[in-house]
């Protein structure tokens, strides 16, 4: 009888052993799975475009905007007040997908056709030798940039991922104009093209009075015809794309990339109407509709995660690739939709590279959230890859990067010793206050620009002076020193290109230049 009790409680701890092994081990399986991932870049979205305030206070254009979902994004995650891209799309999406500050990767203007520059260069400067072919994941195309792409390296390590709508990459004839080839399972509408020809489905996406066929959004055919928008008819594809990775049990990396809000400046009818009731001028009517439909589809994939049963496992990152157009085709007044920053998209004044930054990662990053520490637009590639637990991962290009996954717990950073760079030796085309060929350093408070066309400086404190309206660049010659100094260094640290002055024939002189400091230097 005693033998009998004795087997029977060693077989009940046996048998709780075993239970409690199982647990640990199911546990450990569940803690290790890998989260999905969502970046919604947006296109030309600015700093201003939302009912989400990134300020101090709310602005009249955010009581404008109707973005319901990008603030239900932002009372669920944490909300960035100092993002930072480049002033224009293929530098910014090249440091995305690379890691590599512009400088360094040299494609430091927007690409299209195999080896031709889009925009020539401006009255007194030669633009240098860039890299207009785009970034590229094989070193046999001349001007372009060898990478191992970030989508690459998720694709290698388990991640079902997948391109919908811009690419922008490379150029027309080179491997990146398919994203496929640069570690993508799947792509919908990605091509070499930064634009759509329309947005409209009645209109095949394409632009109906052109000849050329080069702007159309390609792998919509099922659309075409039909009275449907382009932000929606992408986002249902998206919606297709990740069920598929959820039916083969794989995580998912979705690189959402709206064209919107992208020229041609086109009315969302969904919502296009309520704005002109507001009497709002006709091209702003469209262009908010064209935010509220983006809107509409962040709300879109937040539910689908939701009836899923995966958003708990899905972290979302919200991101533009530069700032809000306001130099051309906007209606109103130049250079004032991005206030109270100054300037928008081409310009390194913070209305053309300061960005609307959102993040959820569920468990982690506390709700309704607030960071002012610096991010720019490399840091994604080291955060994505840290967040998706891959780690040891070799590259061919240097990582620039500094991943933001510890702000994303709670942790301060310290700005004050945080530089961010941003070089821009080429010409976009408009004109406008902070558009031009320059360097440009932000450190703590500070932001010091360098215009090469007249070796000038503009010296601002942005926590004091946010729109950029007093140059303190002749009164504060001791810290435009300092920058200066520091902003060279860096350059050269990278072999960043300068362009050629035309009246002497020499390569424009870096900042720290002393024949350049001397009149600011007392």
């Amino acid at each position: 009888m005693i033998n009998s009790q004795r087997k029977n409680i060693y077989f009940l701890l046996f048998l709780a052993v075993f239970t409690s092994c199982k647990t640990v081990n199911k546990d450990t399986k569940i803690n290790e799975k890998k989260p999905n991932i969502i970046l919604f870049m947006v296109d030309d979205m600015g700093w201003q475009d939302t009912s989400v305030p990134f300020w101090k206070q709310k602005t009249a254009f955010n009581s404008r905007y109707h973005t319901p979902n990008m603030e239900r994004l932002a009372s669920q995650g944490m909300k960035f007040t100092q993002a930072y891209a480049t002033p224009v799309c293929t530098p910014t999406r090249v440091s995305l997908i690379s890691g590599m500050n512009a400088a360094r990767h040299k494609v430091t203007n927007w690409t299209f056709k195999r080896d031709i520059s889009m925009v020539t260069p401006p009255k007194g400067l030669k633009m240098p030798l860039w890299n207009l072919n785009g970034a590229q994941p094989t070193d046999t195309v001349p001007r372009s940039v060898h990478i191992t792409p970030l989508p690459q390296l998720l694709k290698n390590n388990g991640y079902e991922t997948i391109h919908v709508g811009k690419a922008h990459f490379g150029a027309i004839g080179t491997p990146s104009a398919d994203p496929k080839m640069l570690g993508f399972n799947v792509n919908i509408g990605g091509h070499a093209a930064g634009q759509p020809g329309s947005y409209y489905g009645t209109d095949d996406f394409r632009n109906l009075n052109s000849q050329t066929t080069i702007w159309d959004v390609p792998g919509l055919e099922k659309y075409h015809g039909k009275d449907i928008f382009l932000t929606e008819a992408l986002t249902k594809e998206a919606i297709i794309a990740m069920d598929n990775a959820i039916a083969i049990d794989k995580p998912f990396y979705l690189y959402m990339s709206h064209y919107a809000v992208h020229t041609p400046i086109q009315g969302d009818s969904r919502f296009e109407q309520k704005y002109i009731d507001q009497g709002l001028h006709p091209t702003e009517a469209k262009y908010a509709s064209l935010l509220e439909g983006m809107d509409k589809s962040l709300g879109d994939l937040m539910d689908h995660l939701e009836d899923k049963g995966i958003a708990e496992n899905t972290i979302i990152l919200f991101m533009s690739d530069n700032g809000g157009l306001s130099a051309v085709a906007r209606g109103g007044e130049k250079h004032t939709h991005n206030k109270p920053l100054s300037s928008g998209k081409g310009s390194v004044h913070e209305g053309g590279i300061r960005e609307p930054m959102l993040v959820k990662w569920p468990g982690i990053t506390k709700e309704n959230s607030i960071s002012n520490d610096f991010v720019i637009i490399e840091d994604f590639f080291p955060t994505i890859l840290e967040l998706a637990k891959i780690d040891g991962y070799k590259t061919v290009q240097t990582i620039d990067g500094k991943s933001f996954t510890p702000i994303l717990k709670g942790e301060k950073q310290d700005n004050t010793n945080r530089s961010l760079i941003w070089h821009y030796p080429n010409n976009w085309g408009p004109t406008g206050p902070g558009i031009g060929a320059t360097s440009t350093i932000r450190k703590g408070d500070w932001k010091l620009i360098y215009y090469h066309l007249d070796s000038s400086f503009e010296l601002f404190n942005i926590t004091a002076d946010i729109g950029e309206t007093t140059n303190l660049a002749s009164k504060e010659g001791e810290k435009l020193h300092a920058l200066a100094n520091e902003l060279s260094t860096y350059l050269r640290s990278v072999d960043a290109q300068m362009p050629t002055n035309t009246n002497t024939n020499e390569l424009v002189p870096l900042p720290d230049n002393e024949f350049v400091l001397k009149s600011y230097i007392k």
